[in-house]
């Protein structure tokens, strides 16, 4: 591992501050100077799509996108990119500047990362549903192949997102387990 890398960043992580087991990470294209970076192993395959992405777990990059390191600005650019659909990613990449050129370098891969886009799911007012989250139910419905009436007001804990589906979520209603359309919850607070 680069020492000048692990120099600079104390041996912890660039992004998350945390120790751990770090990799060095290039933020493509390699054309720019600096381009490295050393990040916790468990943030990489969100970073190169290999793993859904998990909001939660970027909370940290409101922070860290004040970094004196261009490369680290950057890869936190594109990250709250493809979070934008969290209220708080939205709220950070309005404040975030970039210089034209770093702008650019940011942009510069940035088709590849919305292709890796995550699916956002959310309720009939537009809040965002995380897995774990209760709802509840705004229309009674019929389950398809039971008996099962599932009532209007009926809180559904604990659901589960259905990752390629926007539109659907998991949750268990008397017991059995259904697939309810998002446009007939709203998210518990």
């Amino acid at each position: 591992m680069d020492e000048l890398l692990r120099s600079r960043s104390g041996g912890k992580c660039e992004l998350s501050h945390e120790e751990g087991e770090l990799v060095v990470y290039s933020v493509l294209p390699d054309s720019y100077a600096g381009n490295e970076v050393l990040i916790s192993k468990s943030l990489l395959g969100q970073i190169d799509g290999s793993e859904a992405l998990q909001a939660d777990a970027w909370r940290f990059l409101p922070d860290t996108m004040w970094s004196e390191v261009p490369a680290v600005q950057v890869l936190a650019w594109r990250m709250l990119n493809r979070l934008k659909g969290e209220t708080w990613a939205a709220d950070a990449l309005d404040i975030l500047y970039l210089d034209d050129e770093m702008m650019e370098w940011a942009k510069a891969v940035a088709d590849d990362d919305n292709s890796i886009e995550a699916v956002v799911h959310k309720d009939s007012n537009g809040n965002v549903l995380q897995n774990g989250d209760s709802v509840v139910l705004t229309k009674t419905l019929d389950v398809k192949g039971s008996s099962l009436s599932a009532k209007l007001g009926t809180v559904v804990k604990n659901i589960r997102l259905v990752e390629e589906n926007a539109e659907q979520i998991e949750g268990r209603v008397e017991g059995q387990l259904i697939v309810i359309l998002t446009k007939y919850l709203r998210k518990q607070h």
